[in-house]
């Protein structure tokens, strides 16, 4: 569970360093949930970060990765029963105001995650 708030802005304090890390991390969490549920949601996050930098530098590897990572997420929320994130409203958001975009994938992830949780510890994080 991540901030949608910390996702869109801290890239800019940490002149992107926290995206590339943010970016890893949600391929790599992608990737550990497709294995449990026996679904391919992606093989390398590593690659993913790495398509980002130095590979931005040519902007096409960035764009694929985003594109199959928007992908991942929306075939998790399908493997979670969730309504997954709309691609319009994503390449919309990404066109215009690409935080809002990173924003708007880490919602849909956090809903997830939450339905995938313990209620135990949801309820007791809570309080």
């Amino acid at each position: 569970m991540r901030n949608p708030w910390a996702v869109a802005l801290l890239p800019f304090v940490t002149f992107g360093i926290y995206h590339l890390i943010w970016w890893y991390k949600i391929n790599k969490e992608l990737k550990a949930y497709g294995e449990a549920k026996g679904f391919d949601l992606g093989q390398n996050p590593t690659n993913s970060a790495l398509a980002l930098f130095p590979g931005g530098i040519i902007i096409i590897p960035a764009l694929i990765t985003y594109w199959r990572g928007t992908k991942r997420v929306m075939g998790a929320a399908k493997l979670g029963g969730k309504e997954p994130v709309n691609g319009w409203i994503a390449l919309l958001l990404y066109l215009f105001i690409s935080p809002g975009m990173f924003a708007y994938l880490q919602v849909s992830l956090n809903h997830l995650w939450e339905s995938e949780a313990d209620p135990c510890r949801v309820t007791r994080r809570r309080r």
